[in-house]
């Protein structure tokens, strides 16, 4: 029977924000960096956030393309999470961090999911937003297929970011930074949409017994609702919540609401 060698994890860089004494992991989405959690960091005084960029994000080094996207994010931030931690991530981030709280279920104080692109559950509860999902993103697919990465990151973006600024508004440095992430995406693809790690088998959410908070915009992509719905059904102890107005990129345009949400939900997880 042959040996089945495991990747070796890449490191990646962290950044501190805050220096409240409540510790929160907190998981970007694709795309964004580490620093898209000032604003809500900034509404939590109490809290300090751990924040990794994400491998061909930020200050990361890039993906060495080896064994399942997912996979490698888990291996790469486990030992960020310490006992007593509160999880938080948002989007792709948000499936790395339920992921770890399944299989950390003893070191989370609290697990937030912000959007979470899990679309397995879709499949099994809602397969005709999904297709509606699937079908909106054809044109950025369609993009990466035919090797055009800088506009597969501008229709990408303009999938998910709901109203926010128009490609040719951000800086230069910002459209690189998406462009020189945007391959990750597909690289997701079989996680979030065939549960690789096989979260939705039978008992295994049942380990969550944290209090968890499944927070979503009014704005968002029909799919996304069905999504935290579905969680929140499967979940022990789940809250589901809408944050009005607010699209995808929630945790960026509404971090005072979101905030308010969250202090809420660390009254809930005392120590």
């Amino acid at each position: 029977m042959s040996e089945v060698t495991q990747p070796v994890p890449q490191p990646v860089f962290v950044r501190t924000i805050g220096d409240g004494a409540r510790r929160v992991l907190a998981l970007h989405c694709t795309l964004a960096h580490s620093g898209a959690w000032r604003g809500l960091a900034a509404g939590l005084s109490d809290a300090t956030f751990v924040a990794p960029d994400m491998l061909s994000h930020g200050r990361s080094p890039d993906w060495d393309g080896q064994g399942d996207f997912q996979d490698r994010m888990v291996a790469a931030v486990e030992h960020l999470l310490e006992p007593g931690m509160d999880l938080i991530g948002h989007s792709f981030g948000a499936t790395v961090a339920l992921r770890l709280a399944v299989a950390h279920p003893e070191k989370v104080r609290s697990l937030t999911l912000i959007e979470p692109v899990f679309f397995a559950v879709a499949i099994q509860d809602a397969p005709d937003l999904l297709a509606d999902h699937d079908a909106d993103a054809g044109p950025f697919a369609n993009a990466l297929m035919q090797g055009d990465a800088a506009l597969g990151a501008r229709l990408f973006n303009r999938m998910w970011s709901n109203g926010g600024p128009r490609w040719p508004d951000l800086p230069e440095v910002l459209r690189a930074a998406m462009t020189r992430a945007i391959h990750v995406v597909p690289a997701c693809r079989d996680a979030i949409y065939d549960d690789l790690a096989g979260m939705l088998a039978p008992g295994v959410l049942d380990r969550l017994q944290t209090p968890c908070l499944l927070l979503r915009g009014s704005e968002t992509h029909a799919v996304i609702g069905a999504v935290n719905d579905g969680l929140a059904r499967r979940l022990p102890n789940a809250e589901n919540v809408v944050i009005d107005g607010a699209g995808h990129m929630l945790p960026i345009s509404h971090p005072k609401e979101a905030a308010t949400v969250l202090a809420v939900l660390f009254e809930r997880a005392p120590e």
